[in-house]
């Protein structure tokens, strides 16, 4: 009986022991199955928005860390990456409003957490290309793209029914045109760029005040017509508005050409350095100034320069509402606690002036609120850090200089700014990169001068911009460039600001705030390998790359060789296989080691038509 009853034993262990195994190879292939099959769907995991017939979801592709050249000669990559559902042609990964319902997060609405950025997890980014709406075409060239563009490619009207009254655009058979309105200026932005010099009594109404006014901050830009005509002044704006219910404004203002970028001013810092503009605008921009003791315009405080303007208008219809003179006279109390001065008066605009030095604050009662931010605030850390209900003070040196001590445009571009020493980069350091990047850039050229046709590239990104000289090497071309400080180069972004550039902080390894198709040249020096480093995706990096790039875009990466190597496998797959170069490039001061360029352009064959 004892035998027998240790033979029942024995086999059900046995069974138990083959069910266990059974139970992890399942879970095994199971996993696997969903890291690697690219038509793997799921939607019962969704909310509203999703059906589960659209193959759009998927988890990211194996991590590779190790990129030595022995294990890049094994590694497979997909013959071709599938194309997204058509319904995901505008996608913004970070800023899509579905996904916060998915997450079930629960942003304040008040304090607009709603536009600000929300990232999907690793496992469920979007691997797959995003495609161009249906009768996409080809953009029409700069300069004539600023004032129309294609219907097709931004197939949405709503706001030329809108805002009808206020010239913002205009549909006109397969095109939309930009007449130039905005809200506060209906007869144009040309006009009323010359009202405001005029109201400052700058010479010959110029609003570049002879080259000092160079950065200007457009918030709430609509579509961006006040920057698109400030540019004939040798002025470049940084134009922002959310991603809200007025219909794809920032998409528009990029297709025209119009540097541009989408941003809210809601509960964390913009991502600009401190001292950045020489000039913000919002022209009923409805924005609550006054809410959380003044915080937002505590904001634009810490982005202006000393002795920087705001200018704030608001339309005519609106001089005599008591609700409005209430919000004007409480704001003229939180701008006189702030030091700031009335520059200039008329009908319903008005220019605030920001103080030169410390002087004003010092003199303050008490108590007075808004303080001062602490000595340990950094003003230039923005990589999601909240905002302060505080006045960044100048700097000692700065206070005593009574100004930022930057010479006019263009001269400023080229020449060493003082805050160099706060990055401790020597003005010889600074003059050696720009002279680097101006042979860098030329080299480059030479690789596709067979293959770039004249005004093809317009947007530019820079996407590890260092201290702006490749954006400084384009200024003989008809380009603007986004210059992208990587969080761990963040505060390398004030000399571009210094320089008379734009740009803004990123961290790579999560998707960029901007529409998909909106530029068309995107240069990566030693961003694979710095993300790679750090444990992030390459393969999530190219994808997002291609979501940016415009058909017929070109990428330049320059990198080390193994990972050009990798990327060069992935070309097919991405369908940017039309045509590419790859040089072993000079070694120069900037060379961490090896390097080596690859330019390849992303393929487009409609046979759509361009002007």
């Amino acid at each position: 009986m004892r035998q027998k009853g240790e033979q029942i034993y024995t086999t059900k262990l046995v069974t138990y022991v083959l069910f266990g195994l059974i139970m992890v190879l399942g879970l095994v292939c199971l996993y696997y199955g969903s890291s690697f099959a690219p038509g793997l769907r799921r939607s019962d995991e969704f909310g509203s928005g999703f059906d589960g017939s659209d193959p759009v979801l998927f988890r990211s592709f194996a991590r590779h860390r190790d990129f030595d050249d022995v294990l890049l000669e094994d590694l497979e990559v997909p013959k071709a990456i599938p194309m997204c559902d058509t319904t995901y042609s505008e996608l913004i990964p970070c800023l899509d409003r579905n996904l916060i319902y998915q997450l079930r997060l629960k942003p304040n609405l008040t304090l607009m957490e709603h536009y600000e950025r929300h990232c999907p997890p690793s496992d469920r980014r979007y691997n797959c290309l995003i495609p161009p709406p249906i009768g996409y075409k080809i953009p029409i060239r700069w300069p004539w793209s600023r004032d129309e563009v294609w219907k097709a490619n931004i197939p949405h009207t709503h706001l030329a029914q809108e805002k009808s009254d206020q010239n913002w655009m205009v549909v006109s058979g397969d095109k939309i045109k930009f007449p130039g309105g905005g809200t506060h200026f209906h007869h144009g932005a040309d006009k009323y760029i010359v009202s405001l010099a005029n109201m400052l009594k700058f010479p010959g109404d110029k609003l570049n005040k002879g080259g000092n006014i160079r950065n200007v901050l457009d918030v709430g830009c609509g579509v961006a017509s006040f920057g698109a005509y400030l540019l004939p002044l040798d002025i470049i704006a940084m134009s922002i508005a959310p991603n809200d219910v007025h219909e794809n404004q920032i998409q528009f203002a990029l297709e025209r050409g119009i540097p541009s970028s989408l941003g809210v001013l809601g509960t964390k810092r913009l991502p600009y350095p401190s001292r950045s503009f020489e000039l913000a605008h919002c022209s009923r921009c409805r924005i609550d100034w006054l809410q959380r003791d003044g915080i937002l315009l505590l904001e634009l405080d810490r982005l202006l320069r000393p002795g920087g303007y705001f200018v704030y208008s608001s339309p005519e219809a609106y001089a005599q509402d008591p609700e409005n003179r209430r919000i004007g006279n409480a704001m003229s109390d939180l701008f006189r606690r702030m030091c700031w001065k009335v520059a200039a008066r008329r009908d319903q605009t008005v220019i605030w002036a920001k103080p030169l030095s410390n002087s004003c604050y010092l003199k303050r009662m008490h108590g007075t609120l808004p303080p001062l931010c602490s000595t340990d605030d950094d003003p230039d850390a923005t990589w999601n850090v909240l905002m302060k209900a505080c006045i960044s003070p100048y700097s000692a040196k700065m206070h005593k200089e009574k100004g930022s001590a930057l010479f006019p445009w263009p001269q400023r571009l080229t020449a060493a700014p003082p805050r160099l020493e706060e990055i401790m980069v020597s003005p010889e350091e600074f003059q050696e990169d720009t002279s680097i990047w101006q042979f860098r850039v030329i080299e480059y050229w030479k690789q596709m001068k067979s293959v770039v046709q004249k005004n093809s590239f317009r947007n530019v990104m820079d996407m590890n911009s260092n201290l702006g000289g490749f954006a400084a090497a384009l200024r003989d071309k008809d380009v603007w460039v986004m210059n992208v400080a990587p969080v761990n180069m963040s505060s390398r972004l004030k000399i571009i600001y210094d320089r008379g550039l734009i740009g803004v902080v990123h961290d790579w390894c999560e998707a960029f705030s901007t529409y998909p198709r909106t530029y068309d040249l995107l240069h990566a020096w030693t961003v694979f390998s710095e993300i790679e480093e750090r444990g992030c995706s390459i393969e999530d990096l190219l994808i997002e790359m291609d979501r940016m790039l415009r058909p017929d875009g070109f990428v330049v990466i320059r990198d080390k060789p193994s990972v050009i190597n990798y990327v060069r496998k992935f070309l097919t797959a991405l369908r940017w296989g039309g045509w590419s170069s790859e040089v072993e490039p000079r070694t120069d001061a900037l060379s961490s080691g090896e390097e080596r360029v690859l330019i390849a352009k992303k393929l487009w064959d409609d046979g759509v038509s361009t002007l």
